[in-house]
C-alpha cells in the first residue's frame, strides 16, 4: 500500500510534468514576447475624451430619442448598460479615471510655474502645507502674519474692487479657467468704471480668507475665484464668492456666489461678464448675499 507521503510525491511529479507543456504557459510566454512589450500609451483609448452626456452605451434602446434627451440634461452616469450583473469594463475604467482626476485636483500642489509665467503675486494663509490645509480648515480662512503685511504693501491704494484667485480644493479648476475668466471680469469692471487692483493668488485659501483680504485692502467689493471640491463629473469646476464690505467673522449669508464655472457648466467667459454685472449691482444696492436683489 502506498503511503500518504509517497502519494503526495507522485502527484507533485505528475502535476509538474503537466505544467511544463500546458497551453496557458505557452500563451503567457507568447504574450510577453509579442504583445506586452509593444503596447504604448498612444495605442490605448482615452476614455476621458468622451463627454458623459454624449456617451450612449445602451444598445437598441426602447425609446432612443427619450434616452438621448435624458442624457443631454445631465453629465451624471445615466444608461451605462451592463454585462450580466456588472457594469461594462469601459464604464468602470471611466469611473476610476474620473476618481483619480478628482483626487489629483485635491492633493496636488498648485504649480508655482503657472503664477511665475503670468507674473501673479502670491500670498500665504496660516496653512503651511496641503495636509494642514485639508485637516485644519480654520487656518485656511486667515492670512499668515507675513501674508497680511505683504498684501497691505501690495495694495497700497484702497481699491473699489479686489479680485483674486485661490486654489481651494481644486487647483486644477484655477488652471483651467483663470486665463479666460480674469480678463472677462477686469474688462467688465473697466466698462462699468470701477477701480480694481491687480489680481493676485492666495495659496491654501478657504472662502473665508476673503474677509481678511477685504479688511486688509479696505476694498468695497471682494471677489475670490476658488476651486470647488471636485466630483466625478469634473475636476475643473470653479466658484466666485463676492462680499460687500467684508469683515472677519461675517455671516455666510452675506456672500453672493456664482458656482459651477467650467466648460460643461457656466463657461468662464460668460461667468466673468456675469460677475462684473453682479459687482455693478452690489455697488448700486450697497449689499451682497441675501440682501442683494438680483
Amino acid at each position: 500500500m502506498v503511503s500518504d507521503d509517497k502519494l503526495k510525491e507522485i502527484i507533485a511529479q505528475v502535476v509538474g510534468e503537466m505544467m511544463k507543456d500546458a497551453p496557458a504557459a505557452k500563451a503567457n510566454k507568447a504574450c510577453k514576447s509579442c504583445c506586452c512589450e509593444n503596447v504604448s500609451d498612444d495605442s490605448l483609448e482615452d476614455l476621458t475624451a468622451y463627454k458623459l452626456n454624449e456617451w450612449y452605451q445602451v444598445p437598441n434602446a426602447h425609446n432612443e430619442a427619450e434616452y438621448r434627451r435624458l442624457k443631454m440634461l445631465t453629465p451624471a452616469r445615466l444608461g451605462v448598460w451592463h454585462c450580466g450583473a456588472r457594469e461594462m469594463t469601459n464604464t468602470m475604467l471611466r469611473f476610476r479615471a474620473d476618481h483619480a482626476a478628482a483626487q489629483d485636483a485635491v492633493f496636488n500642489e498648485f504649480p508655482a510655474e503657472f503664477l511665475e509665467q503670468r507674473g501673479i503675486k502670491e500670498f500665504a494663509t496660516r496653512s503651511d502645507c496641503k495636509d494642514t490645509y485639508l485637516t485644519r480648515p480654520d487656518l485656511g480662512r486667515r492670512l499668515s502674519e507675513d501674508g497680511a503685511k505683504a498684501l497691505k504693501a501690495f495694495v497700497s491704494k484702497k481699491p473699489q474692487v479686489v479680485v483674486y484667485a485661490s486654489d481651494g480644493l481644486s487647483g486644477t479648476a484655477i488652471e483651467a479657467n483663470y486665463d479666460i475668466v480674469i480678463p472677462a471680469i477686469m474688462n467688465g469692471l473697466k466698462a462699468y468704471g470701477y477701480d480694481a487692483c491687480e489680481p493676485f493668488f492666495v495659496r491654501y485659501g478657504r472662502v473665508g480668507a476673503q474677509d481678511e483680504v477685504s479688511e486688509v485692502t479696505g476694498c468695497d467689493v471682494c471677489c475670490v475665484l476658488i476651486g470647488e471640491r471636485p466630483g466625478l463629473a469634473t475636476a475643473e469646476s470653479m466658484s466666485a464668492y463676492l462680499t460687500w464690505h467684508g469683515t472677519i467673522g461675517m455671516s455666510e449669508s452675506k456672500r453672493t456666489v456664482v458656482s459651477n464655472i467650467h466648460n460643461a457648466g457656466t463657461p468662464a467667459a460668460e461667468a466673468g461678464a456675469h460677475i462684473a454685472d453682479i459687482i455693478d449691482q452690489m455697488f448700486k444696492q450697497k449689499a451682497s448675499g441675501l440682501d442683494l436683489k438680483l
